[in-house]
């Protein structure tokens, strides 16, 4: 099968999209088209076996928000028209609603099939998104919660198919090195440091706990803490509720380095009002560490309460304090989650299950 995913080259979603498409291509030829954002690399790269990277020159060489992009869409439809009329693809997924555009006037005339990924339903561009999704022959969405928002949306039910995100079970495992550490009991946060991700949450709950330390890391780069706003804050709520000296604040961290910071946690808080992929909660799951996330989007899917993690509302410290107390005075329910959690995201979320269920999708879109 000739795949074409259509998609920005930046953001959080890059490692995932590349990490699908070598999967993908073991047995199907993948192009990503994307816009070019930077004055680096060649025009067409072949990042991994059957999969190539197409840098497409519209707009300046810049990263671009979403709405910055709008005016440079009839150019990006026409140099996708021109690659396809030559390299006609089987199936095209687009993802976001920029690129969902792009594809459907880069794929007129062509009778190729869209399917189509928002990640999330952006509410400003409601009317936009119902009519790819209408028009898309598949919307995948990546969670029971994403699936309810596109059906209030206006897309038909029938033209949904849930693909979860993946993780990378071969890097997130339970065996491998672990971060040093010291007496007290851990709890890990991992990701921004905005009050929307979690972070306060979890430094409000600490003072209902003893003898437990809080690591977190996400944010900007370890040097650029004192100057950071979101870390200025952290630290002064700490400071204030008298946790201070349990807090440590690391910044940004290399993904390498997070599966052995993860393995060194008790547990890895995940609390944040929303949660689009979940997939901090399912990197610990796969180093069979227990999760504490919080009962929002994809963490409704990938953790099962009292089985594979614990569920808590956001924003609800005593809450996610009484969880942690539990959990962390109880050795036999820590690791009990923890197999199961590994187990879950060994057999439904590794890359290898995600490219099938795609391939599945894409096969029913082109019949």
């Amino acid at each position: 099968m000739n795949i074409a995913i259509v998609a920005s080259a930046g953001g959080n979603q890059r490692h995932r999209l590349l990490a699908v498409a070598r999967e993908l291509g073991r047995e199907h030829h993948v192009t990503i088209y994307s816009r070019r954002d930077n004055a680096e690399g060649k025009p067409k790269t072949r990042v991994a076996p059957g999969v190539t990277l197409e840098q497409l020159d519209v707009g300046p060489a810049e990263d671009l928000s979403a709405d910055d992009v709008l005016p440079y869409l009839n150019d990006l439809g026409d140099h996708l028209s021109k690659r396809w009329n030559h390299d006609r693809p089987d199936v095209i997924h687009a993802h976001s609603w920029t690129w969902g555009l792009a594809a459907v006037a880069g794929a007129q005339g062509l009778s190729v099939p869209v399917t189509q990924t928002f990640h999330t339903v952006d509410t400003a561009h409601k009317d936009v998104e119902r009519a790819l999704g209408r028009r898309a022959r598949a919307v995948i969405a990546g969670s029971g919660d994403e699936e309810s928002a596109l059906i209030r949306l206006g897309v038909p039910r029938n033209n949904i198919a849930i693909v979860p995100p993946g993780v990378d079970t071969e890097r997130f495992q339970r065996r491998g090195p672990v971060a040093t550490r010291g007496s007290h009991k851990r709890l890990l946060h991992v990701g921004p440091l905005t009050p929307d991700r979690g972070a306060h949450t979890i430094v409000r709950a600490l003072q209902g706990l003893q003898d437990v330390e809080l690591v977190i890391a996400g944010g900007p780069e370890p040097e650029d803490l004192d100057a950071d706003r979101d870390a200025r804050r952290l630290r002064v709520l700490a400071e204030q509720l008298g946790v201070a000296d349990r807090v440590t604040l690391l910044g940004q961290v290399k993904r390498p380095a997070v599966p052995k910071l993860m393995r060194s946690a008790d547990a890895v808080v995940s609390v944040p009002r929303e949660a689009a992929s979940g997939t901090v909660a399912l990197e610990a799951m796969a180093c069979g560490v227990p999760v504490i996330a919080s009962a929002v989007g994809a963490h409704l899917d990938s953790v099962i309460d009292g089985v594979t993690g614990l569920l808590v509302p956001p924003d609800r410290p005593a809450s996610t304090a009484r969880l942690a107390r539990e959990l962390l005075q109880d050795p036999t329910l820590r690791t009990a989650l923890g197999y199961a959690g590994a187990d879950r995201a060994r057999s439904r979320y590794s890359w290898e299950r995600v490219s099938q269920e795609l391939v599945r999708v894409y096969e029913a879109a082109c019949a």
